[in-house]
């Protein structure tokens, strides 16, 4: 077993490990997500603001998609 090999397995597992704490933690990324966005839109003065709630959502629904789903 060559170094990539033990590359690409440990970057499975990790990625794995990520989806699992990004659908346990859900609701506390999408909060984060929501507050992040309110204070950029706050900052610009909301003079972005349909392109920064527009891209919130499209985080969330990023994170949803990557949250572990149970296996089949």
């Amino acid at each position: 077993m060559g170094l990539m090999d033990s590359f690409k397995g440990k970057a499975e597992e990790l990625k794995e490990k990520a989806g699992e704490l990004a659908g346990k933690h859900n609701q506390k990324i999408d909060e984060m997500v929501d507050k992040t966005g309110s204070a950029v839109d706050k900052a610009t003065k909301h003079k972005y603001s349909d392109k920064i709630e527009n891209t919130a959502s499209k985080a969330k629904h990023a994170v949803d998609d990557f949250a572990a789903k149970p296996k089949d």
